[in-house]
């Protein structure tokens, strides 16, 4: 339904009577519940981080499958956010809400129980659809049901919530994995989506948009889910199968890829970047036939949301990447035990928690985009400075006040930028919208994932066989090979293994599976054996290079987003060209 006087479109009452109501108590009790389901997908994506290591080790995974555990979870998150966020107003956002609870928590079951690699993944896949279902609804809710500045302080608790639990969730995390199980990292999200699917009957009506076209768009779907899968399958698997030679045969479903001389990364890659471009072509052809399209190109003409989401998809290369990088050095460098690490984690939280209640206040008095821009730059000094602190000596105390800094920039900039976004969109294009939004935000993390995580293996491989070479020249060369492949197989986390003389040979060995015969015979080599306390400092040395360099990677794409947010309206914002309606007009003034 839509109200004449606003254009702004009404949740309808379910037949249970059910509703977030234009005034009243219940629509705040709503977005409490809808917290709830943001707040168990976005510690999903950070909650994982400190659980790796355990992880790599329980089940003996290489560094590409530990970055997969990450990637594929928003990859598949990214690819469906537009499609099941239009679907979601279209077949209803409170249903499309509770279907994505339901599948997230039997996902959640599946991964916590996983007994190896591969179903770990598959279940992470269907987190990533469920997670898709959720986050563009509670966008949709918000976008549909709150006004003014309602809606400001409605969008400042969500972006609250999701600045706060991305830092709590290695805390999170780490005390689940010390303490039970990584596996209670996934268990966890049992309760929490009981609670919000309870929550979602009693407190949320159903709503959707009444105009839009029917149908669906399945050319749009399978071109931008190929895409994207292309782009980020070809970034993280580039260093496993090589950049354009081929390192190793590419093999999937008893089909094995024929050329010799290419790598299937390259293509990959092209072929991703294809797919997006004729996304882009199918779907402008279809807006101009009135077809049914998942992503209308108009919404660039909204200059909130073109630059904010410029400027948010860059920033999310650099702050997710950091999350993935920081834990596997805690772990591996300096030996913190996962609640440790989360424990560090936690100043980061501070900060979020902090910032995010007075954004609205400073976006009232200074502006939206100032806040952003000061946010996203706070975000950069706090990376820049921890990195620059990160040796083999440093402590998490004095980890902790770059972390805070942090903090503050996440709770400002994100409690801001999401509200800025979609200001001036039209609640009648809410979902489509936000599932943009979402979409772009998630293709930025899946690729910081696939980037830095690039950059910190391979500089941490490199520098590896370079310190050994340097520091053991005694030890034969295939052994130095040896510990490298190693080093890089466990994502680092071979180190607590070669600083601890008492854990068997065996053990180190297994650690990333099987080995070469000339590999294995470096184990049985006495040599070998009595220098392997000495392997730990070369490694640790190369480890701290790697991680410095990956955070200023993650920095310099965060000062990136630094400079697009300039760019967004300081003022009122209006799609190009054209003129606003005066209702709209004092309903985003007040609202921004």
């Amino acid at each position: 339904m839509t109200d004449g006087a606003t254009g702004l479109s009404r949740p309808q009452d379910d037949a249970s009577g059910a509703s977030m109501h234009a005034s009243g108590p219940g629509r705040w009790l709503g977005l409490a519940m809808l917290s709830l389901g943001v707040a168990m997908i976005i510690v999903d994506a950070t909650i994982v981080n400190v659980a790796v290591p355990s992880i790599i080790r329980e089940l003996k995974l290489d560094s590409t499958t530990a970055e997969w555990i990450n990637t594929i979870y928003a990859l598949v998150f990214a690819a469906l956010l537009i499609t099941l966020g239009r679907i979601g107003d279209v077949w209803g956002r409170r249903r499309l809400y509770l279907v994505g609870l339901v599948l997230f928590i039997g996902a959640s079951v599946l991964a916590g129980a996983a007994p190896s690699g591969e179903l770990l993944l598959g279940a992470r896949v269907l987190q990533g659809v469920g997670g898709a279902m959720i986050l563009p609804a509670t966008q949709s809710i918000l976008n549909t049901n709150f006004r003014g500045r309602d809606r400001a302080i409605a969008f400042g608790i969500w972006g609250a919530v999701i600045g706060g639990v991305a830092a709590v969730g290695p805390l999170l995390g780490g005390w689940l994995t010390t303490n039970l199980s990584w596996r209670w990292a996934f268990y966890i999200n049992l309760p929490v989506g009981l609670v919000a699917i309870a929550g979602t009957l009693a407190y949320i009506g159903e709503s959707r948009d009444e105009g839009a076209t029917p149908g669906f768009d399945l050319p749009g779907f399978l071109l931008v889910t190929l895409g994207l899968g292309g782009v980020v399958f070809g970034l993280i698997e580039g260093r496993n199968y090589g950049w354009w030679s081929p390192n190793h045969v590419f093999a999937v479903g008893g089909w094995t890829w024929p050329l010799a001389t290419l790598s299937v990364i390259p293509v990959a890659i092209g072929l991703g970047l294809l797919g997006l471009v004729l996304f882009v072509a199918v779907e402008t052809i279809r807006k101009r036939r009135g077809d049914f399209i998942l992503f209308d190109f108009s919404l660039w003409r909204y200059h909130g949301f073109r630059y904010g989401n410029l400027a948010g998809t860059i920033v999310a290369l650099g702050e997710f990447g950091l999350l993935f990088a920081l834990p596997l050095f805690l772990q591996a460098v300096l030996g913190y035990s996962a609640f440790d690490t989360g424990l560090v984690f936690m100043a980061l939280a501070i900060g979020a928690f902090f910032a995010a209640p007075l954004a609205a206040t400073l976006a009232h008095r200074f502006g939206n985009r100032w806040v952003v821009t000061a946010g996203m730059s706070l975000e950069a000094v706090g990376i820049v400075a921890t990195s620059l602190l990160l040796s083999t000596s440093v402590s998490g105390f004095l980890l902790a006040p770059p972390l805070f800094v942090y903090g503050l920039g996440v709770g400002f900039a994100t409690a801001q930028l999401t509200s800025l976004v979609l200001s001036d969109v039209p609640p009648e294009r809410s979902g489509i919208a936000s599932g943009a939004n979402s979409t772009l935000r998630q293709v930025g993390s899946a690729l910081g994932i696939a980037i830095l995580g690039t950059v910190l293996f391979s500089t941490l491989v490199g520098g590896t066989r370079t310190n050994l070479d340097r520091a053991l020249p005694a030890v034969p060369a295939v052994c130095r090979e040896t510990v490298a492949s190693l080093v890089a197989a466990s994502a680092g986390q071979i180190l607590p293994a070669l600083r601890n003389p008492a854990q068997s040979s065996a053990d180190q060995a297994a650690f990333a599976g099987s080995l070469t015969p000339a590999e294995a015979a470096c184990f049985r080599d006495p040599a070998f054996l009595s220098s392997i306390p000495r392997l730990a400092a070369p490694i640790q040395s190369a480890f701290v290079d790697a991680a410095r360099l990956t955070g200023f990677f993650a920095a310099g794409f965060v000062l990136l987003g630094v400079l697009f947010s300039l760019l967004l309206p300081s003022g009122r914002m209006q799609p190009a060209g054209e003129a606003r309606q005066p209702a709209r007009t004092a309903e985003l003034s007040e609202g921004a």
